[in-house]
């Protein structure tokens, strides 16, 4: 099994386009998903986002497309966070799209930040939050900045 897999599923009929394969807004929709898995089973979960009113928002979703995933597939996605600012914990993610048969189907990468809910602005994570980012796992080509 490959490590930092955070969705396995099946694709639904509802999930295909009218060219019988994967529409495009489903993969966004599986990597949310193994976003979520991830960072709740590192700590941040749909709770403790509540209890800081405070939410994810994407700045940029890019979705590169390798192989066709068709109806009934199993696919899996691995998740990994490939950027951090410690100043402002803007952060960016690369989530890969593999086939049952173990084929990369698609490379999707975002950046994010952090919206208070309250006030509709971006925000800073508390400081309760800042060691489990060391759960997160890391991408190879990862980086930190702290300017």
């Amino acid at each position: 099994m490959k490590q930092n897999i955070y969705y396995e599923g099946q694709v639904l009929w509802a999930q295909l386009d009218p060219n019988m394969h994967l529409r495009h807004s489903a993969y966004a929709d599986f990597c949310a998903q193994a976003r979520s898995n991830m960072l709740t089973k590192a700590g941040l979960s749909l709770e403790e986002f509540a209890k800081y009113h405070i939410g994810p928002i994407l700045f940029r979703e890019e979705l590169i497309y390798y192989r066709e995933i068709g109806l009934d597939e199993r696919i899996s996605v691995k998740v990994e966070m490939t950027k951090l600012n410690l100043k402002n914990f803007r952060f960016s993610f690369r989530h890969e799209i593999y086939k049952e048969n173990g084929i990369k189907a698609a490379t999707v990468e975002i950046d994010g930040a952090w919206l208070d809910l309250q006030k509709r602005k971006l925000t800073i994570i508390p400081e309760a939050w800042h060691s489990i980012f060391d759960a997160i796992p890391k991408a190879d080509d990862y980086t930190v900045y702290s300017e």
